[in-house]
């Protein structure tokens, strides 16, 4: 199986082996192997090296989850969907793309704009702090701020919609 994904703006191609225990990673080859622990946890074992995963979310082309406590979100493309982006067809829109909801639990510590002003795509918008540590949620989308559902020191659970963004034109 390929796929690329884009992990801290950082775009590798991935394939993992027919047989489910090697990876190549851009041009690295690595052993792999992959067990549950429970409904929500996994252990991920790269070479010697052993990682919990969990908190796994996936959403069209976006996959979130923590590994050893620290969240990443990953955009994950096959090949089918990378030919279509090479063709240019826009490739996982979907009509609630200019919705972001709380990758996990945590207290809202700053909503960095205001409804009604303008963002980019990738630009930073809320701080969350979850686990004891500040998260950087990005617009997912480019357009104006309709609604902000939350506000500094709010709690919230995870999923819940923190923002609207209304795309232009």
């Amino acid at each position: 199986m390929n796929f690329e994904t884009t992990i801290k703006e950082t775009r590798k191609m991935v394939t993992l082996s027919e047989e489910g225990n090697e990876a190549t990673i851009g041009e690295s080859k690595i052993a792999y192997s992959f067990e549950r622990l429970d409904h929500s946890r996994y252990v991920l074992r790269v070479g010697t090296e052993s990682h919990i995963l969990s908190n796994v979310t996936i959403n069209e082309t976006q996959m979130e989850f923590t590994l050893d406590g620290e969240w990443y979100q990953a955009d994950v493309k096959d090949d089918q969907m990378l030919l279509l982006d090479r063709l240019g067809f826009k490739v996982g829109s979907k009509s609630g793309e200019g919705v972001l909801k709380a990758p996990m639990p945590g207290k809202i510590v700053s909503v960095l704009a205001d409804e009604g002003s303008e963002v980019q795509q990738g630009d930073p918008i809320i701080i969350l702090e979850a686990m004891k540590m500040e998260n950087e949620l990005k617009a997912p989308s480019s357009g104006i701020i309709k609604k902000i559902s939350v506000s500094a020191g709010e709690s919230v659970e995870k999923n819940v919609t923190l923002l609207e963004i209304e795309a232009i034109g």
